[in-house]
């Protein structure tokens, strides 16, 4: 890290001296923008002077700066979604430090939220392309599976973004797979964001502020995977008073409580959720058994932050998150002689982050992180047996423990400047040791008289630098242009991969735009799956030296289009229209017949190395997107459409040829409204469709001929006798994927009854999940029907889902 420390000290020694150099007719105007009565810091406000162009918006922490030319009053709009937009002047002859309260808009009023505001910085306006946020208020009026509001689900119905099986929270970004997309959650990278097996994802919306999704033209600062980064922020708790909200659904119940620590200084926020559907399970459970018995499935959340402010120029932040998904059985029958068991498995994630925000002069702010990210997953096994010699009882035991996963510790450093309105430059460094363990095993076999201890792991180093500068050159022009150097070390073997990235928009007229993007990206772990459905047996994997760096780059164009008009019938959506192209390199997947079992097996795993067991290949992928978007307004939601081809090719699958893998969908449309009916109703609805999925399924089934005589004996059987395998069936399965399911639509929806009450407000919703009972696909096999023909059958897991659940906020 020796030159890219050097790099930084230069840049910061750099930006002090520009900031010590403005001219006398120039002052520097900065401050936080935060909300009303929480304090809560406020991401991506726009600031701006009314009727110009200029302007900026507030960073992650809230905070803003701008460079002016001095004047003897300066008026200043704030305004974003969902808040009333305010105007502050104020002297301007010398640097000023100005902080601001939103308040909390009235969502039902047009006027209010969604006015004309000519200086605003619109979709057409900004540089980035491919960049989607959702606001929390609209995720949570969204209907959902069985009442539980996923923030992941809501973006698969987003353009460009492919659903997974049935019910699934699993994520496919223009093509890319699931270990191509970077979850951040508070700065920590979450390896597994599936609870039930990808039918619910880790995140507690009620704990959430804010939720970004990037396809492409990624910022410079972004690095480590190709496909898509999904941030998403914490809340930081309310430094006034005490506050909670919570809810009790059909499976699962949630609580979360934010209040001050220090009036006005620090705060705190604690959030909870967890299943119950193994305590309504065990009393069926105890009346079959004819011994002590316990099985049964939960999973749970926990995430809790806490920060100080220490003043003006420093601000602390530490915040967290746990979870755990949990099967289990256990067995003690009334018979002593009888065996004991308890089997089981489990998974879970745990991150922490420590961060220290530090203003070192109006233009120029730093933040510094220390995060910890860990995901496990363990199989085991006790089996406990006693048996009578003589007349002594003996006792054999049997216990095994099957665990893998990924244990992260990063170092990260950035600082953004603020030189003059024209430009707002971002700059950083990040290093993280990675821990990876594919396969620990413990045996314990006292019959067998078999102990074993053996943990694989393996640690590499993962550093990048980066430099990105947002610049307005022109009233027209807009350009975010970067550069990334990421750097891998296993062992002897270095990687020094360069990664530039360009995104560009030209306003050709008020509130209309054309833009184009270019992004180089590399992927140095990898996710090893044989389902892609998001099983906690999927292993993560690190580069090696047989096994390269995975690598994409991708262009996009098209155009962005606000409509403000006054009067206009479509005023305050939003309509962006993009093409891309990408190409993939390196992606791994298993060989044929290959699966994590092999990594794991206790009697080779001293023999077979994991990269035995995959193979790499290449991928393209390419498409169009249109969406037309509405975030505020008694009327909100947006139309999604996306057409798109991905293709893969590995040169032991398929017989080298290219195939489309599972997820490849040709046509996607989702359709989402929000309507509020009244203050005290909300009603909302969801269409989805798309093409069936690429599935390999058998075309054809055979029998070999019976009792064919082996003519040749270079086969290793004597001549004049008969092959052992005559009379078996076999399937011909042609080409990988090469069957299309029948096509996916479902159409879901959601009723909520809101009531204010003296100190608390309540919710009652009812929602129906697959309104219409379409029978979609989940999966396909042969069967014999009743005429002796074999037929292929498909199988469908969800019906019409219909649920409720109570929600609560005071």
């Amino acid at each position: 890290m020796k030159y890219p420390l050097l790099f930084l000290s230069c840049l910061f020694f750099y930006s002090l001296f520009a900031n010590g150099q403005d001219p006398v007719n120039r002052a520097t105007i900065s401050g936080y923008v935060r909300e009303k009565g929480s304090q809560e810091a406020l991401i991506g406000v726009n600031v701006y002077l009314p009727g110009t162009a200029t302007g900026t918006t507030t960073n992650t922490y809230g905070f803003y700066s701008l460079t002016l030319p001095q004047q003897d009053s300066l008026t200043l709009a704030f305004s974003f979604v969902g808040y009333e937009t305010i105007q502050q002047t104020v002297s301007f002859r010398r640097n000023t430090e100005l902080n601001i309260l939103l308040i909390p808009g009235q969502l039902l009023s047009e006027v209010t939220v969604t006015g004309n505001r000519t200086g605003e910085e619109k979709v057409s306006e900004s540089a980035r392309m491919s960049t989607i946020d959702i606001p929390i208020h609209q995720i949570k009026k969204i209907p959902a599976f069985l009442g539980e509001k996923d923030v992941l689900k809501v973006l698969q119905l987003m353009p460009g973004v492919q659903k997974g099986s049935e019910g699934s929270t699993g994520i496919y970004v223009r093509g890319g797979g699931p270990d191509q997309n970077l979850v951040i959650l508070d700065d920590a990278v979450v390896y597994n964001a599936n609870h039930l097996f990808g039918f619910f994802s880790v995140f507690n919306g009620d704990a959430l502020k804010s939720v970004e999704l990037i396809k492409g033209g990624f910022p410079a600062r972004y690095g480590g995977r190709l496909s898509s980064v999904i941030e998403m922020n914490m809340k930081e708790g309310s430094k006034e008073k005490l506050h909670g909200e919570g809810g009790i659904g059909l499976i699962a119940s949630r609580l979360t409580l934010e209040g001050p620590i220090q009036k006005g200084k620090s705060s705190f926020l604690v959030s909870g959720r967890r299943t119950y559907l193994d305590v309504l399970a065990r009393p069926l459970i105890r009346a079959e058994s004819k011994g002590e018995a316990m099985a049964g499935y939960y999973f749970y959340d926990l995430n809790a932050k806490m920060n100080y402010d220490f003043g003006r120029k420093d601000k602390l932040y530490l915040s967290g998150y746990f979870g755990r998904d949990r099967f289990f059985a256990r067995e003690t029958p009334k018979d002593e002689l009888k065996t004991k068991t308890n089997t089981g498995l489990y998974w879970g994630n745990g991150t922490g982050t420590l961060r220290w925000n530090h203003l070192f002069s109006e233009k120029l702010f730093a933040n510094t992180s220390l995060i910890f990210s860990n995901y496990t997953f363990q199989i085991f096994a006790d089996e406990e047996s006693t048996r009578r010699n003589g007349s002594q009882l003996e006792t054999d035991t049997y216990r095994l423990r099957y665990s893998s996963g990924i244990q992260d510790i990063s170092l990260k450093y950035d600082l953004d400047y603020y030189p003059n309105p024209q430009h707002a430059v971002r700059f950083g460094v990040q290093t993280t040791h990675h821990k990876f363990t594919p396969s620990a095993i413990v045996l314990k076999d006292t019959e067998a008289e078999r102990f074993r201890t053996e943990v694989d792991a393996i640690r590499v180093q993962e550093s990048g630098i980066y430099a990105e500068d947002t610049w307005k050159p022109t009233s027209r022009w807009r350009v975010n242009a970067g550069f990334r150097l990421s750097h891998f070390q296993h062992k002897a073997v270095n990687y020094f991969r360069p990664e530039p990235r360009l995104s560009a928009a030209f306003v050709l007229k008020p509130d209309f735009s054309v833009k184009a993007s270019y992004a180089l990206m590399n992927q140095y772990v990898h996710l090893l799956s044989n389902t892609g459905i998001g099983l906690p047996t999927d292993l993560w994997l690190p580069t090696t030296d047989r096994i390269k760096p995975q690598q994409s780059e991708q262009l996009a164009a098209g155009f962005a289009k606000d409509f403000t008009k006054a009067g206009s019938l479509f005023r305050g959506l939003t309509l962006t229209v993009e093409g891309y192209y990408k190409t993939m390199k390196n992606i791994i997947n298993y060989r044929e017949g290959a699966s994590f079992l092999l990594i794991g097996n206790p009697e080779s795993a001293n023999e077979v190395r994991w990269e035995d067991n995959v193979t790499a290949g290449r991928g393209w992928s390419y498409g169009g997107e249109f969406l037309l978007q509405k975030k505020v307004g008694r009327f909100s939601g947006w139309l999604g459409y996306t057409l798109s081809w991905t293709q893969w090719q590995f040169p032991e699958l398929n017989f080298g040829k290219k195939f489309f893998p599972r997820y490849d969908r040709r046509h996607d449309i989702s359709l989402v409204g929000i309507y509020e009916l009244s203050p005290r109703i909300t009603l909302s609805g969801t269409w989805v469709y798309g093409t069936g999925n690429a599935l390999t399924v058998p075309l054809a089934t055979f029998t070999t001929r019976p009792h064919q005589p082996i003519t040749d004996p270079s086969n290793g059987f004597s001549p004049g006798g008969y092959f052992p395998f005559f009379g078996q069936t076999a399937n011909d399965y042609g080409e990988k994927n090469s069957f299309r399911a029948e096509p996916y639509h479902r159409m879901d929806f959601g009723i909520q009854f809101h009531k204010k009450k003296r100190h608390h407000e309540r919710t009652w919703e009812f929602s129906v999940y697959n309104l219409y009972n379409r029978r979609n696909p989940f999966f396909y096999a042969l069967q014999n029907n009743a005429a002796g023909q074999t037929v292929l059958k498909r199988y469908s897991v969800f019906p019409i889902v219909p649920s409720f659940s109570y929600n609560f906020t005071f």
